[in-house]
């Protein structure tokens, strides 16, 4: 595909009806093949309406009688044709729907996850909804033209999508594919089980070792301690087949792009891209910024940005031909969980998400760094990400959205500007966190806390913070630790909200022991607390792509 695209005007561009004379499913496809309408039938129907009434008799009463019997059999055959018709209009109707409704059923693909111990996952979203959207690499009915065809799809560009319980606005998180990520131990489909990684790209969390996206989902749910609703996965296909439903995606060049990796040719200014040529784009990284992941996910964010707004545009919304394509390819392209399995309920979750305006939904990526093991990885920035994985786990909004009331509340999903986090104090000092061993154990009596404490350890930066066995009741929380390792052990009763006298040496304590939290009944009102103090900002110079943004162009 070494050919220059040229710039097209959306308003040029003429989508080919889908089979019927006037753009409407044709009889292959649409309402009138499975409603079994014989057209023989149509046709002699209409003849005998059309048909010329009998001659008049001569007079008298018989005569008479004929006369008023004639006059009144065109009138008979007329109604009679006339409530056929509206029958046949009638079946038609449900048979289309029927049929539409069977044939998209029949596309999706649907897969039943396997999540594990319910009460070791974050807390409920609540009325908000968290989709986490997987990008696979996988090259299945593309040939070699794509590279290995036989290649195990991988997690190769992954999303979370949160959109507000009042759907006033939306956040989007990237999630790069080479960040190094803790992979728990994950159940597919049949009952095999699969060994996690403490230490492993996020891409394997997909594919590796036969990982299915419930492996991915559960992944996403202890890196974050974000609570996932469901699951979608798309293919490469899907890029093509989707922006062609939608008559092509408008994108844009800062500069003259040649990738012969990803087979991208383009010069600078607006392009139209549907099909080879936008699977192009979405994959291009080696001409466009520093020729890495992090380069290419804000132009994948600038592509599903203007799709969403082709897809919500009135062009799109008001025509048969392209919504018939659109369901097609989409439910074609889609492998989602058992939970949405359904036209019905992939309608419902659409009809859901398309209440937020696309002025208010917002793209970022998780803030990463180099990771210093190997320089063609990445990790967490810290307390960077997990203050965003806070702002979306306690519903907050990327986009303002509204200003404050009268008393200066925000608007529910709104983050209100606020004064800066505190510094650190020499009650919380600095220390390495992702170096700390951590074994958390729950003696609250309540279900979950554990995986909760670790969840939001992990996100403050203590990797290898773990859950152990649940302790004997008790009301007051604990961290011990071993000599020498006090500043540590400070630095994780802050990050969980605990006093400083819960921190206690623990002289039976190795010099190799990690860190040990006792979690006690008051760790619930510590829950409560910390939940009123969640973070109201996002972190400074964080990336972002705003879908309602017609500027942003590739660089």
């Amino acid at each position: 595909m070494q050919q220059d695209w040229q710039e097209v005007d959306p308003a040029d561009r003429q989508v080919p009806p889908a089979g019927g004379r006037h753009g409407t499913p044709g009889p292959q496809d649409g309402p009138d093949r499975a409603a079994g309408i014989p057209v023989q039938r149509r046709r002699t129907a209409a003849a005998e309406a059309a048909a010329p009434a009998p001659a008049a008799a001569h007079s008298g009463g018989r005569a008479a009688r004929r006369r008023q019997a004639a006059a009144q059999r065109p009138r008979r055959r007329v109604l009679k044709w006339t409530a056929g018709v509206g029958a046949l209009v009638l079946v038609a109707g449900c048979g289309g729907a029927y049929y539409a409704y069977q044939h998209f059923n029949n596309n999706i693909t649907a897969v039943k996850v396997q999540l594990g111990n319910e009460e070791e996952r974050p807390k409920a979203a609540g009325d908000a909804l968290n989709i986490l959207v997987i990008g696979t690499d996988s090259r299945e009915g593309l040939g070699r033209e794509y590279g290995d065809e036989g290649s195990t799809g991988h997690a190769d560009t992954t999303l979370l999508f949160h959109v507000a319980k009042d759907r006033s606005n939306a956040t989007v998180i990237s999630v790069p594919r080479d960040l190094m990520v803790q992979i728990p131990e994950c159940e597919i489909n049949g009952g095999k089980r699969i060994p996690g990684s403490a230490r492993a790209m996020f891409n394997e969390s997909l594919g590796q070792e036969g990982r299915d996206p419930g492996c991915t989902w559960k992944t996403v749910e202890k890196m974050t301690g974000i609570r996932v609703d469901h699951f979608v996965m798309v293919n490469f296909d899907a890029v093509k087949t989707l922006s062609t439903a939608v008559g092509g995606v408008e994108v844009c060049a800062a500069k003259d792009i040649n990738d012969p990796d990803s087979h991208l040719r383009m010069s600078k200014g607006r392009h139209v891209v549907q099909g080879d040529d936008a699977l192009a784009f979405v994959r291009t990284r080696h001409a466009v910024g520093l020729g890495g992941d992090l380069t290419r996910i804000p132009l994948q964010q600038q592509f599903i940005s203007s799709m969403i707004r082709s897809i919500k545009s009135s062009d799109t919304l008001t025509s048969p031909t392209k919504l018939w394509k659109l369901a097609d390819a989409a439910t074609k392209a889609l492998t989602v969980d058992d939970g949405i399995g359904s036209v019905d309920k992939l309608k419902d979750l659409a009809l859901d998400i398309s209440k937020v305006d696309t002025k208010n939904i917002t793209f970022t990526t998780v803030p990463v760094l180099d990771d210093p093991k190997d320089e063609n990885r990445l990790v967490l920035k810290q307390p960077d990400a997990g203050q965003v994985f806070s702002l979306v786990a306690g519903d907050r909004s990327l986009t303002g959205t509204a200003v404050p009331d009268a008393t200066g509340t925000p608007a529910p999903g709104t983050a209100a500007p606020t004064a800066a986090a505190p510094s650190p104090t020499a009650t919380t000092p600095a220390v390495d966190a992702k170096e700390v061993r951590v074994a958390v154990r729950n003696g609250s009596g309540t279900p979950g806390q554990a995986q909760q404490a670790v969840d939001k350890l992990r996100a403050k930066g203590f990797a290898k913070a773990t859950t152990a066995p649940n302790a004997a009741a008790t009301p007051t929380s604990s961290v011990t630790y071993p000599a020498g390792r006090a500043a540590e052990a400070a630095a994780l009763a802050a990050s969980l909200g605990l006093p400083a006298e819960a921190v206690k040496e623990d002289p039976k304590a190795g010099s190799r022991d990690g860190l040990a939290v006792v979690l006690g009944k008051d760790v619930l009102a510590v829950a409560a607390t910390s939940a009123s103090a969640a973070p109201t900002e996002a972190p400074k110079d964080l990336q972002r792509v705003q879908a309602d943004d017609t500027d942003v162009c590739a660089k």
